[in-house]
């Protein structure tokens, strides 16, 4: 049964930068892949980045350059660290394996405005 618990969402103006943290229980987190994802407004969810137990990563097109995924299996978390952060980039984020298989909780929201 994976739980999860997104922090680290908050209010920046455009070019800043915030760090995502996803603390993961109810898995065998070093042999998982797991993934952020995002909502916006209107939008369908997205996968925006993910990293395989390999360290693998995939980024979506929009944040090539801009995100990276981490993890740290000593402490079962997984990081986004979102660098030159756009309007477009408002969503509510939440972290999942990829494939999703825990409930879709409240995520954090991230509000990138002027």
């Amino acid at each position: 049964q994976l739980q999860v618990a997104e922090s680290g969402g908050g209010l920046v103006h455009p070019g800043g930068s915030l760090r995502l943290s996803c603390a993961a229980s109810g898995i065998i987190f070093s042999i998982t892949t797991m993934a952020w994802y995002r909502q916006a407004p209107g939008k369908q969810r997205e996968l925006v980045a993910r990293i395989t137990w390999r360290r693998s990563t995939n980024y979506a097109d929009s944040v090539k350059g801009r995100f990276t995924i981490s993890r740290d299996n000593a402490k079962n978390t997984v990081d986004l660290q979102m660098n030159s952060l756009k309007p477009d980039d408002t969503a509510v984020y939440s972290c999942n394996t990829d494939p999703p298989v825990s409930d879709w909780g409240q995520g954090t929201q991230v509000t990138v405005s002027s």
